[in-house]
């Protein structure tokens, strides 16, 4: 993620900063497109926490996996409640971070929610994330793993 967020800095959910290199570093990242007030993003919320939490959260051997919130929200405040509220102990880019609309450009978001999981370098291994987490669950995650090509040891 050194090429998409390096340099940048990431929030918890409970509002601290991360450095997004560090939290990032030898993970498949799942960008996370979503707001709120989106009826289908506060259902897929429920469905990819426990898709976290299965993988790492709970995982004897926590998954090379993390979540980045990419908010659509109307307002900071609106934002970090439905992270509160919903969210795993995933991170998310700033609300302020103009970054935000670059992200949704970059990876075509033109509905939410959306979850579009990209390698190390940005590139994307599936932007149709949130499809393949309803069908199939956590069984997706090990093709994420080998398109990244960086993690060829993982057993989930």
């Amino acid at each position: 993620m050194v090429d998409i967020l390096g340099g940048r800095h990431l929030v918890t959910r409970k509002g601290a900063a991360v450095e997004a290199e560090a939290a990032l570093q030898n993970k498949v990242v799942a960008l996370y497109f979503a707001a709120a007030r989106c009826g289908p993003s506060r259902d897929f919320t429920q469905l990819l926490c426990d898709f976290y939490t299965a993988l790492v959260a709970e995982a004897r051997r926590p998954a090379p996996f993390e979540v980045v919130f990419v908010s659509a929200d109307d307002s900071s405040q609106e934002m970090l409640n439905f992270m509160r509220e919903l969210h795993g102990t995933w991170l998310a880019l700033p609300f302020h971070d103009p970054y935000r609309h670059e992200l949704r450009k970059r990876y075509n978001v033109t509905a939410i929610p959306k979850l579009v999981i990209v390698k190390q370098n940005g590139e994307v291994i599936t932007n149709k994330g949130r499809k393949q987490i309803r069908e199939r669950g956590l069984a997706c995650f090990q093709d994420w793993v080998e398109a990244a090509d960086i993690f060829q040891n993982f057993c989930g």
